[in-house]
């Protein structure tokens, strides 16, 4: 699953984080962010019934995207998510256990890291994909800073204040994709509104050369 998530943000690097998507609204939203070009989603696991729109994204949506959960804390949600079809499992820290966890479970973890030691921690627990998070409190020089150290084919992903506005900045820094929640959707915003904002930030994104 690893080499099918680089594929997707190869193609285009973004996360569409749908923090607060409904299930009765997840498969509209979701089809309004791929036809935009962008293919790897994430259903925080704080959103309503999120193992219920994992789910519909996994029957309906199946091959036209990769689809996870966010959120994850704990090893019991891991197994759940993982059952309701997700591909990948984001984490908002860096939990070896549940890294490995996923890892054993056919997921691609994507654990959020602060600190190098974390960052590490999360590469030799099994995690290739790893999320500075918040990425806006530490900055592009701090990915500077690690990519130095890291192993060229730990692949860094930033999330948290980050989006088309600032993208080029963060690429240049080293990252290999960002994780965009509320410049694509909140809560409420309908599928129209979702697929300008999606086509826009794919656009802006795509005219953007990323060496990796």
């Amino acid at each position: 699953m690893s080499n099918a998530l680089q594929e997707h943000l190869a193609s285009m690097p973004v996360i569409a984080i749908l923090r607060g998507v409904t299930p009765d609204s997840v498969i509209d939203i979701a089809q309004a962010i791929i036809e935009a070009g962008i293919t790897v989603i994430e259903v925080p696991l704080n959103s309503p019934d999120a193992l219920q729109s994992i789910g519909l994204l996994d029957k309906h949506l199946h091959g036209k995207g990769i689809f996870g959960c966010g959120t994850c804390v704990d090893l019991d949600s891991a197994t759940a998510v993982a059952s309701a079809g997700a591909k990948i499992m984001v984490t908002p820290n860096t939990n070896p256990e549940i890294i490995a966890h996923a890892i054993t479970l056919g997921m691609t973890p994507i654990p959020g890291w602060a600190t190098v030691s974390e960052a590490f921690a999360a590469y030799h627990a099994g995690a290739r994909h790893l999320k500075l998070f918040p990425a806006s409190t530490y900055g592009e020089d701090h990915i500077k800073a690690a990519r130095a150290v890291l192993p060229p084919d730990a692949q860094i992903l930033a999330v948290g204040g980050v989006g088309a506005s600032n993208a080029a900045a963060w690429f240049a820094a080293g990252v290999s994709g960002l994780g965009i929640g509320s410049d694509i959707y909140k809560a409420g915003f309908s599928a129209d509104e979702v697929s300008s904002r999606a086509s826009s930030i794919a656009s802006a994104i795509g005219e953007i050369s990323v060496d990796g």
